[in-house]
């Protein structure tokens, strides 16, 4: 996809200059980090290459997709929206779950985390993070959780993937915005039966909820579970047998979004070629074990606060820039979004949409006045 828009390849060439001095000397830049005058030379080119010996061997294992958004289903398999993966059409054509999870300390692990195919964490008040879980695998969840309440921008990210939006309370501010996505809310009507409180935790550490709970939730509700006709994903993933390379770009082995208090870092294991997480000082397990993905976006958004309150006010509009990250290598990007409640579209300096390898995503929302504590490191660092 090409999107024409005037001094691109400036935004992102400043930002890999600005991420040269952050992090207290610590981030590695290749010699790609030069002045915006010269864009031709600061390319971040993304190439997809086949994997040897990976090549169809029959019609079952041919790559489904024939244009961008339409998808068809072989032998009861069909692309997901959340990671470009083959999965069971029963799930891959449901609405997938957008769950508000909790980050306090207090509340790990995250149950159900594992199985989100794409996460977005992003700051709340008091230094604190949380995030959203989009998970369709989930039928056999007993415990979902600990749930928290939504923030505004929460609702644009559940809508960007037409998902049910499952949270526990809200905030003053975001309470108007809910009206715009398909919500369980704990704190309201059918909403009330959705979640129960554990006894290994604290409150408010200790809501939780199942698939069972947030079915019969949803059937109350009378939401849909199959997609809106004018859904078409949200990422370009790369085709069967292709990994997406990325030259001429920065080494990522070590990348750090920057949040204060749980001090998060993914670690790249180039054996299996997937991040790793880290936080509070050690891995970051969900219930069924340590947080792994495929694709990291760091989205530098403009961020403010409500009035004279803690609470964010988080734009998510408003075109930025960030970094696409995966295979042990980064590039910076370019970022807008399709109206109100449109998907987020990311861009490398080539004005192309960015193509993500298949598996999951994590997306950490950074507000641009704490870009400077975001580090990328190279391997050897």
């Amino acid at each position: 996809m090409k999107k024409s828009r005037t001094g691109i390849a400036a935004v992102i060439v400043a930002g890999l200059v600005l991420l040269a001095g952050a992090g207290c000397g610590k981030s590695y830049v290749e010699a790609d980090a030069t002045p915006a005058s010269q864009p031709e030379t600061t390319r971040a080119e993304v190439t997809t290459a086949r994997v040897p010996e990976t090549e169809p061997e029959s019609e079952t294992e041919t790559e489904p997709e024939t244009e961008p958004g339409e998808r068809r289903e072989i032998d009861g398999k069909i692309k997901s929206y959340l990671t470009g993966e083959m999965v069971d059409a029963e799930k891959g054509d449901r609405r997938p779950l957008a769950v508000m999870m909790s980050n306090d300390k207090q509340a790990l692990p995250q149950y159900g985390i594992n199985r989100a195919g794409v996460v977005y964490e992003a700051p709340v008040e008091g230094a604190m993070n949380r995030y959203m879980a989009i998970i369709e695998d989930y039928d056999d969840l007993e415990r979902i959780g600990s749930v928290r309440s939504c923030r505004t921008y929460y609702t644009y990210f559940a809508r960007e993937f037409d998902a049910v939006y499952a949270h526990y309370g809200q905030s003053t501010f975001a309470k108007p915005y809910l009206k715009n996505v398909d919500n369980i809310n704990g704190l309201e009507g059918v909403g009330g039966s959705a979640y129960y409180r554990s006894g290994d935790r604290k409150a408010p550490h200790n809501a939780y909820t199942s698939f069972e709970k947030l079915q019969e939730a949803i059937d109350k509700l009378g939401y849909s579970q199959e997609y809106d006709d004018s859904y078409k994903g949200h990422y370009q993933f790369a085709r069967d047998g292709q990994e997406v390379v990325l030259e001429n770009s920065l080494e990522a082995w070590r990348v750090y979004p920057g949040y204060a208090l749980n001090q998060p870092y993914f670690e790249y294991n180039e054996e299996d070629g997937l991040y790793y997480r880290y936080q509070y000082g050690g891995p970051h397990e969900g219930d069924e074990g340590q947080i792994a993905v495929k694709n990291i976006i760091f989205q530098y958004c403009a961020a403010g606060r409500y009035a004279t309150t803690e609470y964010l006010d988080i734009n998510v509009h408003g075109g930025q820039y960030g970094y696409y990250i995966t295979g042990g290598r980064a590039i910076a990007l370019s970022w807008d979004k399709d109206g109100q409640f449109g998907v987020t579209h990311y861009y490398n300096t080539e004005n192309e949409e960015i193509t993500l390898n298949q598996g999951k995503t994590w997306v950490c929302i950074i507000p641009t006045s704490d870009f400077s504590k975001s580090e990328i490191h190279g391997k050897n660092e």
